[in-house]
């Protein structure tokens, strides 16, 4: 990145600061991954120079006969390797995806049923701090005591309520998603079904996840995660969905551009259609097997060294930490954790006794460091040092006052980072990571 580094220095060392971290640390959020070189080098290309207003043959502006190939390209790729007769690579991200699905089939106002945000759902899917539960009425449904969906008061809801549309995704579950009973639910209520796989869509085209195409009229999923591409999203519309409407490819279309976005961003279709290709093949097959096999090694392991697991293990890619005991400390958990080399997310755990900012729980999964090549050996030294820095900061407790979170915050990051554990446990972490090199060509 010489032209970076001469032109931007301070942008440059940012760069490289975050090259060396990503280098040194086990990434173990489930919603993150490394791409490859292929889909670094398409993102960073000069097709983000071009404005391309529409759709392959029908742009609003000139110069675009190679864009639209590459489109075409990322189109007919996605539709082999999903299932599907319609596919649109155009919408930014997940959540910009999803609210062209509403537009699409719902009024405002609708009623919509959606995984509640606390049980494993996602802000989209109705949740009423997102724009989707204030323009439609989003209503909850739930785990069970289990920690498993509750299909049956899903059932009860949508007799009750007769939902416009009902969403089968998650953001924070660990077992499979059972799209076969949410047929059945939708089609006795009436509802569009809509599949959000945005977390498990590498391990449905890897085989280790039942597809939703069969039983769903839409599919919506981002292209990161499990997949490992750029950070884009697909809308995809099922023969089931054009046998319950004909014209909703083209309802979709038209809401995602002009309804809700202008041109696409170029350089990122070119990187999916890239991550396509490489998904489509026999390795990104074991892959997502391998990703499987670590999270429920990894599960396995935390048991093992004392930690519960909401449901007691994962289907997925992964997992939930409760800490239910010690209400609020996921934050801990997330910073001790990221002090010493491992990089997950605070979550809020089913029935949590604390509050969206400061849960009691963490989320975590495997994507990232199977990309690095870890397999169920490794799982057992993370699931160690993890424990370890657990154990170590278990006897922090958050204090239900605001004014005295504050300081007590302060206190704690304070201590940890003079933690002999957690500086013996980085060292570890940094030898593993050496053992498993990524973007080595990028610089150490």
């Amino acid at each position: 990145m010489k032209h970076l580094s001469k032109n931007d220095p301070d942008l440059y060392n940012l760069y490289t600061s975050e090259l060396k971290r990503q280098q040194q640390g086990l990434e173990l959020i489930p919603s993150e991954n490394y791409v490859s070189y292929a889909v670094l080098e398409a993102m960073g290309s000069i097709l983000t120079n071009k404005y391309s207003e529409g759709y392959a043959g029908k742009r609003y502006y000139g110069g675009n006969e190679f864009i639209d190939e590459i489109e075409k390209i990322a189109e007919k790729r996605a539709k082999k390797l999903f299932g599907v007769p319609y596919v649109n690579v155009q919408p930014y991200s997940g959540s910009p995806a999803n609210l062209a699905v509403y537009f699409a089939t719902c009024n405002p106002g609708d009623t919509v049923l959606g995984l509640d945000l606390s049980h494993g759902g996602h802000l989209t899917h109705g949740f009423k701090a997102s724009v989707t539960g204030q323009i439609y009425n989003g209503i909850g449904y739930h785990v069970k005591k289990d920690g498993y969906i509750d299909y049956e008061e899903i059932e009860e809801l949508a007799k009750k309520y007769k939902p416009k549309l009902i969403w089968a995704g998650i953001t924070a579950y660990s077992r499979f998603v059972e799209f076969e009973k949410f047929e059945r639910i939708a089609s006795n209520a009436g509802a569009y079904l809509v599949a959000d796989i945005a977390h498990i869509a590498g391990l449905v085209v890897g085989g280790v996840h039942e597809s939703p195409v069969p039983y769903v009229h839409i599919v919506t999923t981002t292209t990161h995660k499990t997949l490992r591409g750029p950070r884009g999203a697909m809308i995809m519309v099922t023969d089931k969905g054009l046998k319950k409407d004909s014209e909703l490819s083209k309802k979709i279309a038209t809401k995602v551009f002009p309804g809700s976005q202008g041109g696409p961003h170029d350089h990122t279709t070119a990187a999916i259609a890239t991550m396509l290709k490489e998904a489509e093949s026999p390795s990104f097959k074991d892959y997502a097997k391998q990703v499987v096999l670590n999270a429920k090694a990894l599960s396995k392991a935390l048991i093992k060294n004392g930690l519960k697991i909401v449901t007691n293990g994962t289907d997925n890619h992964m997992m939930l930490i409760d800490m239910s005991d010690n209400p609020g400390c996921g934050i801990f958990i997330q910073e001790a954790l990221n002090l010493s080399g491992m990089t997950l997310n605070k979550n809020t755990i089913p029935g949590d006794p604390s509050s969206p900012f400061y849960p009691s729980g963490a989320r975590l999964g495997t994507p990232a460091i199977t990309t690095r090549g870890m397999k169920e050996k490794e799982m057992n030294l993370v699931g160690e040092y993890m424990t370890r820095v657990i154990k170590e900061i278990s006897r922090y407790q958050l204090p239900g006052d605001k004014k005295e979170r504050i300081v007590y915050l302060k206190k704690f990051n304070k201590e940890i980072r003079d933690n002999d554990v957690i500086k013996e446990v980085r060292e570890q972490v940094r030898d593993l990571c050496k053992r498993f090199p990524i973007y080595q060509e990028l610089g150490e």
